[in-house]
């Protein structure tokens, strides 16, 4: 049997932008992406911390360094900016992987800077 668990998650991210007309996804800074090993068109899972919503999307690169998490398409009309998004994927796994893996978590301040990477 498989069951879906978190794989990586990236906690209280700030929303810095929102393009109702841009193609649909969630641009996410380079350096965030990486800490998280969430890959460019990855399925991610959304979940505003300001006003409930929960929702999925695709994860595109945003600009290194920069701080980037833009919501686009319809996904920006699920959060303003400014609003905390904790960010997630899941992934199948086996009763025997889930006995050793651990989920990534990125921690982040409110300029969407790294402050700690913890493996639960």
């Amino acid at each position: 049997m498989q069951r879906i668990m978190l794989r990586a998650k990236i906690h209280r991210a700030t929303v810095t932008q929102a393009d109702l007309h841009y193609e649909g996804s969630c641009g996410i800074d380079e350096d965030l992406l990486d800490a998280a090993d969430i890959k460019v068109g990855e399925r991610i899972e959304l979940y505003n911390v300001n006003n409930g919503e929960r929702f999925a999307t695709y994860a595109i690169k945003g600009v290194k360094g920069s701080g980037e998490i833009s919501l686009n398409g319809a996904a920006a009309r699920r959060a303003h900016l400014g609003d905390l998004l904790i960010i997630c994927t899941y992934g199948p796994m086996s009763d025997e992987e889930i006995e050793t893996y651990v989920p990534k978590i990125v921690f982040v301040d409110e300029h969407n800077r790294i402050t700690g990477l913890k493996q639960q």
